[in-house]
This record gives structure tokens, C-alpha cells and sequence, in this order.
């Protein structure tokens, strides 16, 4: 099997015939790589990141916050924020190779790669990327999954009085969700969901906003904010606790902020002129603030409504109990969200995979053959229809392995920043312009690149070691909340 080293990524450029009797003036529904007319704008690239960006990750601030306190726990998000927004500048900067207007496009993260970077470098973030990617598709299922749980949870608590603890598994949550996305990954390409992400970022304001006003109300009628200076206090946790917690809220923030990877994927969506990368700065600093303002806002009164006692899911941590109704409108729009999320992070994976078959196997009916049903309205390809649903299959099975929503989620944010948000733009922007070694520029965002390891490694450590806490007490399958 050839792997990521090659350059199977992205489809070859149509071959356009002047002499077609059809063409005659049409060249401009195309563009210069002739594919057809990109349409997108700054507007829809920032629905793609904000749906890639608002997800459950937004939930486990509050907790993040809590582990840090009110100190650390704001200036940490503010730095997080500063460097995806700086990076993503970076490496949008990469997706011409070239001249930044008229240079090859690069069409995914790993063409970019291939073209700036080239040789071992390319394995690497394949696999980096990808596996991240497989992940965040875990931590979807699994945030889905515990929001549906929620619905059914408040409604009998509601029904009981608060009597009933409730208790039930999240198997037949996971397995609903996983159904839903194998309909929907049969859509072919990743322009074609720009109607599902739009959808997916109306859903991520809609709980953001839920959770921040029940916040604000919980924390009135406290009478005051809680939580202290440092986070969560000896004594509710022990020095050890504390010290692994505080790790792996770098990675809860991390995974909050992570959409770097699937950032190309996004610019090859965008029309010009303008250049993209000025269309994508545009839609990326749009989004970072949105995003930054919502987080904060949410993990702030998140952690002054509960202090200590932050639940690692804000909304379905049973925080709230009531409104319970209010309750199950944020956790619908969660799942709703999360469908359109897995969508936007998986769409460039499949397309990878099938890209390399239809280039291994160029004469296969199985691979290539696309068969027109409903009237020609539909078209359903075997290779789409089994791939993707094995994939999905796959991993709605290890989600019900490891239904560990904080830890997964730590554990993803950590192992995807370093390499994929900060290393590989870093790397690559240094190649694109020519930046000299040793240079100040050069030298500062090494700096910058070491930091970020750094803080990547500790988030791993303190998720794993939440990880292994959790399978002390865990039976594969027998999740029960």
C-alpha cells in the first residue's frame, strides 16, 4: 500500500477540450487548476471553522478552568487562541506553492506538506493527522452520545423529583449516533456539506449561549462567584490529582481550539480573487475571536456557578437540573451539532483513502463505478458506501471501549496541537518564505514551536494518567452513567 510519502492526495486536474462544442466561453465555470468555479467566501469558511471550532469542546472549559483557576485559566485560553490564530495564518500561507496568487495548490493539509517539506516529513503528519482525525470521531461519538444520555436523564429527573439516580448506558446512544452518520458520511464531497456545517454552527451557538445563560443564572443565585485564584483545592482533590488535573486541562483547552488540520481542506473551498490566503485569514481570525469571546464566557460563569464542583460537561454533568426543557433543547442541538462536526473532520480522511484506491486500482468497477439511483438523483459508489460505514462501525465500537469523555479529549487536544497546529505550519511558512536560520523570525518561532511541545507533552501525560485512573474502575461495554 502506498502511503502518505506519495502524492495520491487531490484530484488530478480536468482536462479541458477547447474544441468541445459545449466549452466555447464556459471556461470561466472553472478554475485554474480545472477544477470547477469555487464558490466559497469568507462568511461560509467561517461557518466550516466554527463548526470544526464550537464543539463539545466548548463543555469541559468550565472544568478546565476550575483545574487552573482564575488566573491561569483565562491567560491560558488567550495564549491558546493567540497561537492557533498565528499558525493558521501561517499555514494558510501554504496553500499556494509559490506565488500566493497564481502558485499550484496545494488541495489538504498533507499536499501542503508534500510540497513545502517533502521526504519522511510527509509519513509523519499522515499519520499524525489522520490518526487525529479517527480520534476526534471517538470523542464526537462519545459527546454525542452523553447529550442524548442527558435528554433522557433530566426528563427523569424531572418525572421522579430528583429520586430516581437514573442510571443508564450509553451503548444504544452511541449506536444511534453512529447509524446517523453512516447516512450522512455517504455524502460524496466535503463542498457538499457546506448546508450541514452552516446547520452545525447555528446548533454550537445555541448550546454555547444555553450554557453561558444558565451560568450567569446559577451563579445569581449563588449570590456570588466561586472558585478561587489558584483552581480546585487540596483537600477536594490530592497534590497528585491536582497536578495531572492542571495538565489535562491544557489539552481540554487545546482540543477546544483544534481545527488546523482540516484548515486546507477548508481554503480549497474558497473563491478568488481575493487570494485565498487573505480571504482565509480574514475568515480565521473572524473565527477565532467568536470562538475566544464564546469560551471564555462560557468556561468563566461555567466555573463561577459551581467553582470546585465545575462538572467536566457543562450541560450534562447535571450542573443544571433546571429548566429541564431548556436543558434538553442545548443537549439536542449538541447532537445536532456533532453530526455535522464528524462530517467536517471526516470528510478529508475518506476522501485521502479513496483518492489512493482509485489511484491503486484506476480499472476497479468496486472502487470507481458510480451507480445512479432515485431517478438519478442520488449516486451511490460501493467503495464510499462500504469504507465509510466500516469506518464509522469502527469507531462507534472503540467509543463504547473508552467512553471517557474528559480524558479523550484531553488526550486528543495534546497529541494533535503541537504537531499539527504549531509544528508543520511553523515548518512549512519557514520554507515557503525563505526565512534564514538563525535570523530573529527564525529563532522566534522555534521558540514558539519548543514552547508548544512542551505544554503538548504535560497535556498527554496528565490525560493518560486520567485515562488509567478511569480503567481502575471500568468494564469494557458497561458504561453506566
Amino acid at each position: 500500500m502506498k502511503m502518505m510519502g506519495e502524492q495520491v492526495i487531490g484530484y488530478p486536474p480536468l482536462s479541458i477540450d477547447v474544441q468541445h462544442p459545449n466549452v466555447g466561453g464556459g471556461l470561466k465555470c472553472f478554475d485554474d487548476d480545472g477544477r470547477l468555479k469555487r464558490t466559497g467566501t469568507m462568511w461560509t469558511a467561517s461557518a466550516h471553522i466554527i463548526t470544526a471550532v464550537i464543539g463539545s469542546g466548548v463543555l469541559s472549559l468550565a472544568w478546565a478552568i476550575g483545574q487552573l483557576g482564575w488566573v491561569a485559566g483565562p491567560v491560558a485560553m488567550l495564549i491558546f487562541s493567540f497561537v492557533i490564530y498565528y499558525t493558521s495564518a501561517l499555514l494558510s500561507d501554504c496553500y499556494r506553492t509559490g506565488d500566493p496568487v497564481t502558485g499550484k495548490r496545494n488541495y489538504t493539509y498533507m499536499d501542503a506538506v508534500h510540497a513545502n517539506l517533502g521526504g519522511m516529513k510527509v509519513k509523519i503528519c499522515g499519520y499524525v493527522q489522520y490518526l487525529n482525525l479517527f480520534g476526534v470521531a471517538i470523542g464526537y461519538t462519545i459527546a454525542a452520545s452523553i447529550s442524548m444520555m442527558a435528554i433522557k436523564r433530566s426528563n427523569c429527573f424531572h418525572a421522579s423529583g430528583g429520586k430516581d439516580p437514573c442510571h443508564m448506558s450509553s451503548n444504544p446512544y452511541m449506536i444511534i449516533f453512529g447509524v446517523s452518520e453512516i447516512i450522512f458520511s455517504q455524502i460524496p464531497d466535503f463542498d457538499q456539506i457546506w448546508w450541514l456545517s452552516i446547520l452545525a454552527a447555528v446548533m454550537s451557538f445555541t448550546y454555547s449561549s444555553i450554557g453561558l445563560a444558565l451560568g450567569i443564572t446559577q451563579t445569581i443565585a449563588n449570590g456570588g462567584i466561586k472558585g478561587s485564584l489558584t483552581g480546585i483545592s487540596i483537600g477536594t482533590v490530592t497534590e497528585t490529582q491536582k497536578i495531572w488535573r492542571s495538565l489535562q486541562a491544557f489539552g481540554d483547552i487545546a482540543f477546544a481550539y483544534s481545527y488546523s488540520i482540516i484548515l486546507i481542506e477548508i481554503q480549497d473551498t474558497v473563491k478568488s480573487p481575493p487570494s485565498e490566503a487573505k480571504t482565509m485569514k480574514k475568515a480565521t481570525l473572524l473565527s477565532v475571536i467568536v470562538t475566544t469571546v464564546f469560551y471564555m464566557l462560557c468556561g468563566c460563569m461555567g466555573y463561577a456557578a459551581f467553582g470546585d464542583e465545575a462538572p467536566g460537561n457543562l450541560l450534562t454533568g447535571f450542573g443544571f437540573y433546571n429548566p429541564y426543557w431548556l436543558l434538553d433543547i442545548a443537549n439536542a442541538a449538541i447532537v445536532i451539532h456533532l453530526v455535522g462536526a464528524y462530517q467536517v473532520y471526516c470528510q478529508p480522511l475518506f476522501a485521502f483513502v479513496e483518492k489512493w484506491a482509485n489511484k491503486a486500482y484506476p480499472n476497479s468497477d468496486f472502487i470507481g463505478k458510480e451507480f445512479k439511483v432515485m431517478k438519478g438523483k442520488l449516486s451511490i459508489n460501493l467503495f464510499r458506501l462500504t469504507w465509510r460505514s466500516a469506518f464509522v462501525v469502527v469507531t462507534t465500537v472503540i467509543s463504547m471501549l473508552l467512553p471517557f469523555f474528559n480524558d479523550v479529549v484531553g488526550l486528543l487536544g495534546a497529541l494533535g496541537f503541537w504537531p499539527l497546529t504549531v509544528y508543520f505550519p511553523v515548518e512549512m511558512y519557514i520554507v515557503q518564505k525563505k526565512v534564514p536560520r538563525w535570523s530573529t523570525k527564525w529563532v522566534c518561532l522555534q521558540m514558539l514551536s519548543l514552547a508548544c511541545l512542551v505544554i503538548s507533552v504535560a497535556a498527554a501525560v496528565g490525560s493518560v494518567a486520567g485515562v488509567v485512573s478511569d480503567l481502575k474502575v471500568y468494564r469494557p461495554f458497561k458504561a453506566d452513567y
